[in-house]
Parts: structure tokens; C-alpha cells; sequence
């Protein structure tokens, strides 16, 4: 069998961001109004504002797009308010797929998540169906080209980091680095990152499985295809599941 690659699935997903742009772009607007209007336009008191900011400079927003949100979110009046709101299910091959949504409307979106899980061959479940399955932890990525292990390592246990993964090379391509931290830590730990000069590829307050399933074969196009599908739908924020994509399977997609 062939192996399981996070750096594969990792670069399918950013390559097919960067086609769609304009949706990632409205996502994180979404993401900043609503972080806004619920705690202030100020990132200094509002924390879950300032990651969504952050999260909006790794996909390279504009400046001038990111404070419209701000300046939208934490208006008096207009704007919609939103709910954030999570949605559970099971894809192809027994996979678990968490989804983070941010609605106005929670009657189209669960209708929307629940057609979405019809047609990929999977079936949304009820609250608690696998959210056990997953941790809530800051996640930092790293470019493996540009920084070796010692530099890493010395920056993020010191900062404290729960753990560093170690990058998996596709070729020439070293891969990246994985810091993985409590919530409580993410913020100090990305801080000094950027203090010692090391670039930041994205890093996010993300849903970790505790345990992956094995996807291989036809159900690797199954799964990615339901994965993608939820992440079209526009009141989607992340879509998280506990799949380990066999890597010579998804480079075919």
C-alpha cells in the first residue's frame, strides 16, 4: 500500500484554494465581520478577531478588504448576524467529517450540509455524533525548505508547543512542520515564530482527530469530493474530517 501523506493532502487543498480565491476571500470576510460585531473591532481585546485577520493574511487578503470587514462587523447598525454553528456526519469508507459553519439562515445551511452529505454518499448525524473524535488545537505550519529541525524545535517547545510533526518529503519537496499547541499557547507560540523570523505558511485554532481512517482506492475521490462540495457551500467556515488520504491516490486527483 502505498503511504499516507498530511503534506499531500495539505498541497491539493491549498493548490485548489488558490483557484478560488474570491470564495476563500469572502469566507474570511464572513469570518472578520462576525468576530467583529460579536467582540469589537479592536484585534488587541478581540482575540477571535485577530486570528481571523491572521487566518485572512495567510490567504493574502487585501488590507484594505480585511478592514472593510472590520469596519462592517463592528458598525451599529447593518450587517447580518451570524451564528456559528457546527454540523457532524460520516463520509465513504467510515470517515468522520466535522463541519464549522457561520449562518444567517441555519434552516438553508443545514438543509444545504444534508444534501451535500446525500449526494457524496455519506449521512450527516446529530450533535455529538463525532465531535468526540476530535481535539480543539492550534495548528502552526511551517515551510520544511526554508527551516531545519533545530531552529524549530528550539522556538516552539520553548514557546510552549505540545508537539512538532516532522515534515514528510514528497521528492525534492521537504515538506513542513507541524506545531500543534494548546488554545491557550497558540498565540504565544506563533508570536515567537514570527519573532525568530520564521515565516508562517497558516496557522489556525483547528479540530485535530484524535485517530485517522485509512482512505484508499475509489473511496479517496469519494471522500474529497464530499469534503470539497461542503467547503463550496458558503455559509461553510472549515471543514475538518479524520481521513488519511493514501498519497499516490489523491496526487492522481
Amino acid at each position: 500500500m502505498a503511504g499516507h501523506s498530511k503534506w499531500a493532502n495539505i498541497k491539493h487543498r491549498k493548490a485548489r484554494q488558490d483557484n478560488k480565491k474570491g470564495k476563500i476571500w469572502s469566507k474570511c470576510s464572513k469570518a472578520i465581520m462576525a468576530a467583529a460585531r460579536a467582540g469589537g473591532g479592536d484585534p488587541d481585546t478581540n482575540l477571535a478577531l485577530r486570528y481571523a485577520i491572521d487566518e485572512a493574511k495567510y490567504e493574502n487578503m487585501p488590507k484594505d478588504t480585511i478592514k472593510r470587514a472590520i469596519d462592517k462587523g463592528a458598525g451599529e447598525t447593518g450587517g447580518a448576524d451570524f451564528q456559528e454553528l457546527v454540523y457532524e456526519g460520516y463520509g465513504p469508507g467510515g470517515t468522520a467529517i466535522l463541519i464549522l459553519a457561520l449562518t444567517d439562515n441555519n434552516t438553508r445551511t443545514v438543509g444545504d450540509v444534508r444534501t451535500s452529505f446525500k449526494k457524496g454518499g455519506g449521512s450527516m448525524g446529530n450533535a455529538g455524533t463525532v465531535a468526540f473524535m476530535f481535539q480543539t488545537k492550534g495548528q502552526i505550519i511551517v515551510d520544511a525548505n526554508k527551516y531545519g529541525e533545530d531552529q524549530i524545535m528550539e522556538v516552539a517547545l520553548e514557546s510552549g508547543a505540545d508537539d512538532v510533526e516532522s515534515p514528510e518529503a514528497d521528492g525534492d519537496d521537504k515538506g513542513v512542520w507541524t506545531i500543534v499547541t494548546e488554545p491557550s499557547e497558540f498565540q504565544g507560540c506563533k508570536e515567537a515564530l514570527e519573532g525568530a523570523g520564521i515565516e508562517i505558511m497558516e496557522a489556525t485554532i483547528a479540530r485535530i482527530p484524535d485517530n485517522t481512517v485509512e482512505v484508499t482506492g475509489d473511496d479517496v475521490q469519494k471522500v474529497m469530493n464530499l469534503i470539497e462540495t461542503l467547503e463550496d457551500l458558503d455559509d461553510v467556515q472549515k471543514v475538518y474530517s479524520n481521513a488519511d488520504f493514501d498519497s499516490e491516490e489523491l496526487a492522481k486527483l
